[in-house]
């Protein structure tokens, strides 16, 4: 049985930072690719960022480039997301989902694997 588990997420000033970390167990996590998901109010699940199996190759929307940073440890089957100059319009929950492939993927329904999300709120 796959368990995604985030976690990270909280209450920060725009112009803050945080970051978030998700854990995955039950697959080969060192061949699984990783993506960071959002979900704001009223809104519809969109790509954050994402990272191949080995952490080579990474995309991120154009919103967070520059600003989060994805990154992977496959010794701790975990994939984390640096978040630098948070917005309010940011503010939402924010998903780690797991894929059966090496490679990322920018659409959700490629990945099979969810977790239940770490709220992330933004104050102006």
């Amino acid at each position: 049985q796959v368990q995604v588990v985030e976690s990270g997420g909280g209450l920060v000033q725009a112009g803050g930072s945080l970051r978030l970390s998700c854990t995955a167990s039950g697959l080969t996590f060192s061949s699984s690719a990783m993506g960071w998901f959002r979900q704001g109010p009223g809104k519809e699940r969109e790509i954050v960022a994402a990272i191949d199996d080995s952490g080579s190759t990474i995309y991120y929307a154009d919103s967070v480039k520059g600003r989060f940073t994805i990154s992977r440890d496959n010794a701790k089957n975990s994939v984390y997301l640096q978040m630098n100059s948070l917005k309010p319009e940011e503010t939402a929950v924010y998903y780690c989902a797991a894929r059966n492939a090496r490679r990322w993927d920018w659409r959700l329904a490629a990945y099979p694997y969810w977790g239940q999300g770490t709220q992330v709120t933004v104050s102006s």
